[in-house]
């Protein structure tokens, strides 16, 4: 194995050369071959030469049918031999192009598993160099199975890294795929990033918010603000004398530490978020921020 020609860590382009096995005895095999297919293309052209000989004499009934079919079979063997160099060429040639590693995609290689002057060969497990895609990058991730129907297709999606102070990167659902695993009731995503500032890197594990639709002028209040009760959820309201009125509400879902609530509140109204257990209706209370 003679010298690399690429940094470890160094972005490379699709095409850049990697490595360059030694080449001399696959030179020496393509020669060979090159030699063994002119010999065999001389051999079929005067095959051929003398079957079109043969055959003006047959039609002058000066050789038998037996001695064209003979000579017209040899003729069709030595094309055969000439089609098999030609192959033989053809493979020889694609070995020396094997010689030469060229990079396959845009990306960062990592570091390089052999050193100048190590035997490399065919299917090896130990890998040259291994190179990653960062640019776009690829984000795996899953949803449970029961909001798959929530997931139509093409949607924005925004990826984190846990405890980044930069902005999430943001990306498009590419992928959905065609069945649920039955042993976690989950089903695999992939979203595509473009990830030009380079904000995410192969191998880590983010935090991934997809944006399924804009629900306009939704009622959203703190979660912890609805209470449960024998007649079903309820929540506090502050009335304008600083009393609270039990308010029965219906919510629609409930997203991390938000509640959206279907009806039972107006805009505007402010609900009572600590506290609930020490409070009736017609209870005072006070604003704290």
């Amino acid at each position: 194995m003679p010298p690399v020609g690429f940094k470890e860590g160094e972005e490379v382009p699709r095409g850049r050369l990697l490595f360059k096995i030694d080449p001399r005895p696959y030179q020496a095999a393509l020669r060979q071959a090159e030699a063994n297919f002119l010999r065999d293309t001389a051999q079929k052209d005067q095959a051929r030469s003398q079957e079109r000989r043969y055959q003006e004499l047959l039609a002058k009934n000066f050789v038998s049918k037996e001695a064209y079919a003979q000579i017209r079979t040899n003729a069709d063997t030595a094309e055969a031999v000439a089609q098999g160099s030609r192959a033989a060429l053809d493979n020889a040639t694609l070995n020396l192009e094997y010689c030469t590693i060229r990079s396959p995609i845009d990306g960062y290689p990592g570091k390089i598993q052999i050193q100048m002057g190590n035997l490399v060969k065919a299917n090896d497990t130990l890998a040259l160099v291994v190179i990653n895609q960062v640019h776009p990058i690829y984000v795996n991730f899953s949803v449970p199975e029961q909001q798959l129907r929530a997931v139509p297709g093409p949607l924005a999606v925004e990826a984190l890294a846990p405890g980044s102070d930069q902005p999430a990167a943001s990306g498009t659902l590419v992928f959905v795929d065609n069945a649920v695993d039955p042993s976690t009731g989950t089903i695999k995503l992939r979203a595509q990033f473009p990830n030009s500032e380079n904000a995410l890197w192969p191998g880590q594990f983010v935090n991934v918010r997809i944006k399924l639709y804009d629900q306009k002028d939704a009622l959203v209040v703190p979660s912890r603000s609805v209470q449960t009760g024998p007649n079903g959820q309820y929540v506090f309201v502050v009335k304008p004398d600083m009393t609270t009125e039990l308010r029965k509400v219906t919510v629609e879902r409930t997203e991390g530490d938000r509640a959206i609530i279907a009806n039972g509140l107006e805009k505007g109204e402010r609900v009572v978020t600590q506290g609930q257990l020490r409070l009736g209706a017609g209870a005072k209370v006070e604003v704290k921020s």
